[in-house]
């Protein structure tokens, strides 16, 4: 029995230290929460000083006496404090609250010395009856504290204090009885004291629960509702196995010679069914849910439900159905099983675009001008179903279609507003277990709700930025396509124009040949973009003289005609030759564009180390600075009118940009324009050691 007991005190002892030590940690110098430090810190010293006197008999009897009316006391000092903060100042109960504490004091007082006196003022016996009688005395008064503070407390603030009446009302009460058999047969029952350390520590989380619903106390303790889920639940299959391993124990001694088989069948269908209930997702919610409703102010630990919520919703950017995410997350936040989502679409109109759990209305289209999408864009309420079906006139002029209320175990409609603008809907089933519909749950839903709008809406936006660069791929495929076709046009309209006068000229028809399998190249090459998008085509090391040459050559036809002036004759760069023959042409044409018919376009050539310079020049109405920064290279933006693309000097800086190269362009308005390109050699190549000084100053 000895060790009952110092297992049992010592339990206690623990219990009460390590709540001490949380209340000092969040002990913000309040005068109730000082109180309470006190109480728990000397009950941890009194349930220590209990078990090393049960097991070992030390300290003395005395000390052990004085040490137990101390920690009657200080819970006794707590419910007076606790007392006058609740009645304030009426004058009708100052006094007899002041003369009860006398009376608690001056008894406390006469207990610290009876121990001390008894055998030799008293006798032994008398001694004990005294501090018996004392005990009884303290113990009754504290129960008189505890009923009096519940019944003078306000109904609606009882939620606060109803488990520290009980917690400590239960500590009393115990004391009074076994104080009170002790008094009527003149000693302790051993039993009622060995338990009285296990009855202490059980006591202690009612007290915790309380100091987290006063934070006027100021003890800020917070409890870990996972914690207190799987403690509850552990606790609840512990005394599970308990009740069937007794009922296990009767069923072997009374069935007989099939005892043990019936033992046996009957604890693993116990275990199954532990199982079972341990791994239901209804138990769960509803053990939730009864947890959150008698043990916390709010129903929801906000902290952990935004947590959660933000990391569901981050995950769901790596989903390969994203909407049905985002409608269990939501649906999460209830412990729904099942929801579906409606969301917006360009027309105004709202359609189904995804379901979890859960199917219904895939055809049902909500019309943009619908009295359902007004009510929620004016007032964005959660509606309840159950709520509307009982009492419409809650939600009056609300009407809802019909097939809403069809929609299987339908429960919540919940609004998705994103910068107060209805981006959809969700409809949520019903919960697991049945959860009570309040301003917490509805801000809770809205909340979360606003927070999944906005993440569907940057989903909307990326899906239409994806669509967007598809289309914008797509245009410009077709303007660079376009464009090369409008060279080609215009290069066979010159040839129709002069094949009338000069085709009995055998020099005019081979080079109109010539012109035929250049265009028929350039139109093989446009297929090849279709088929492929753009590129870069086959890089290999191309003479740059010789594409120069042909791109001067093909502009020869209009005017001014251009003059390509250059001594080198190789010069190795590495390219796609009817790309870069491309960007030449495009580039002298311009120059051509941009002078009139008597001014002058050259083209030269420079090498300096392991690059190569291309100059082109014009005599042009030429451009200002503005121009050339805003406007040069932007595509689709040309002064050609109708009869230009944009594109030409866009598609040439990028093509340059693409083989390490650059464009720099001087201009002045009246005096014309100078395009430097500069191209890195191709690998090995040497440069030319004739330069051109009239570039190099030019340059």
């Amino acid at each position: 029995m000895a060790s009952i007991g110092v297992t049992g005190y010592a339990l206690a002892a623990t219990a009460y230290l390590i709540f001490t030590l949380l209340l000092l940690t969040g002990w913000r110098g309040r005068l109730q929460g000082g109180l309470l430090v006190l109480a728990s810190g000397i009950t941890a010293l009194w349930a220590t000083t209990l078990a090393a006197w049960s097991g070992w008999g030390v300290p003395g009897a005395a000390l052990v006496q004085a040490v137990e009316t101390l920690h009657l006391l200080v819970w006794l000092v707590f419910m007076v404090g606790f007392m006058r903060q609740a009645q304030g100042d009426k004058s009708d109960s100052g006094g007899g609250m002041r003369s009860l504490t006398m009376f608690i004091y001056g008894l406390s007082l006469v207990l610290l010395i009876v121990p001390f006196i008894s055998g030799r003022l008293l006798q032994a016996e008398q001694g004990i009856e005294i501090s018996f009688f004392g005990y009884v005395l303290l113990t009754v008064s504290g129960l008189f504290l505890v009923e009096n503070l519940y019944r003078n407390t306000r109904t609606e603030q009882r939620w606060g204090i109803k488990f520290l009446c009980l917690g400590i009302g239960g500590l009393f009460a115990y004391d009074f009885f076994m104080y009170a058999q002790a008094l009527l047969f003149k000693q302790l029952d051993i039993s009622l004291w060995n338990a009285r350390g296990a009855v202490y520590a059980l006591v202690a989380p009612l007290i915790g629960i309380s100091v987290v619903r006063n934070p006027q106390w100021s003890l800020n303790v917070f409890i870990s509702r996972k914690l207190v889920f799987h403690t509850t639940t552990l606790l609840a299959a512990g005394c599970y196995l308990l009740l069937m391993a007794t009922a296990g124990y009767y069923i072997k001694t009374y069935g007989g010679e099939w005892g043990t088989v019936f033992q046996i069948v009957f604890l693993f269908g116990a275990a199954v069914v532990l199982l079972a209930l341990l791994f239901s997702g209804q138990m769960r919610a509803r053990l939730s849910v009864f947890l959150g409703k008698h043990l916390f102010r709010h129903r929801y630990d906000y902290r952990e439900q935004w947590l959660n919520f933000t990391h569901a919703l981050s995950l769901c950017k790596q989903e390969a159905l994203p909407h049905e995410c985002v409608v269990r997350a939501i649906a999460d936040v209830v412990d729904s099983p099942g929801g579906l989502l409606w969301l917006r679409r360009k027309d105004g109109c709202l359609e189904q675009v995804s379901h979890w759990g859960v199917s219904g209305g895939e055809s049902e289209v909500i019309a943009g001008d619908n009295a359902l999408v007004r009510y929620l864009d004016e007032r964005a309420w959660v509606i309840n179903l159950d709520e509307y079906q009982a009492d419409p006139e809650l939600y009056t002029p609300l009407e809802l279609p019909d097939w809403v209320l069809e929609l299987p175990r339908a429960w919540l409609l919940v609004p998705l507003l994103d910068q107060g603008r209805l981006l959809g809907l969700v409809v949520i089933t019903q919960p697991r277990a049945s959860v009570p519909f309040n301003w917490e749950l509805r801000d809770l839903l809205k909340t979360a709700a606003s927070q999944a709008a906005s993440h569907l809406a940057q989903l909307q936006a990326v899906e239409a930025l994806a669509e967007a660069r598809q289309f914008e791929g797509f245009h410009r495929l077709s303007a660079f396509v376009l464009h090369d076709i409008k060279n080609l046009i215009a290069q066979q309209s010159l040839l129709v124009g002069t094949a009338a006068r000069h085709k009995h000229k055998p020099e005019f028809i081979d080079d109109a040949i010539e012109i035929m399998e250049h265009s028929v190249a350039k139109m093989q090459r446009l297929m090849q973009l279709l088929r492929t998008g753009i590129s870069s085509g086959k890089l290999v090391s191309t003479n740059l003289v010789v594409v120069v040459s042909d791109a001067v050559n093909n502009c020869s036809g209009g005017s001014p005609a251009p003059v390509f002036d250059s001594e080198l004759e190789e010069v190795w760069v590495t390219m796609d030759r009817d790309r870069m023959t491309s960007v030449m042409e495009n580039l002298v044409r311009n120059a051509q564009d941009a002078t009139a018919d008597d001014g002058v376009v050259t083209i030269s050539l420079v090498c300096r180390d392991n690059s190569v310079g291309i100059l082109i020049e014009d005599s042009g109405c030429g451009m200002d600075a503005e121009f050339v920064r805003e406007r040069l290279f932007r595509p689709f933006d040309t002064t050609k009118g109708d009869t230009g693309m944009g594109i030409g000097a866009y598609e040439c800086r990028e093509y340059v940009h693409s083989l390490g190269g650059e464009i720099r362009v001087e201009s002045e308005p009246g005096k014309g324009t100078r395009m430097h390109i500069t191209l890195p050699l191709s690998a090995g190549q040497q440069s030319p050691e004739s330069t051109y000084k009239h570039m190099e100053s030019a340059g």
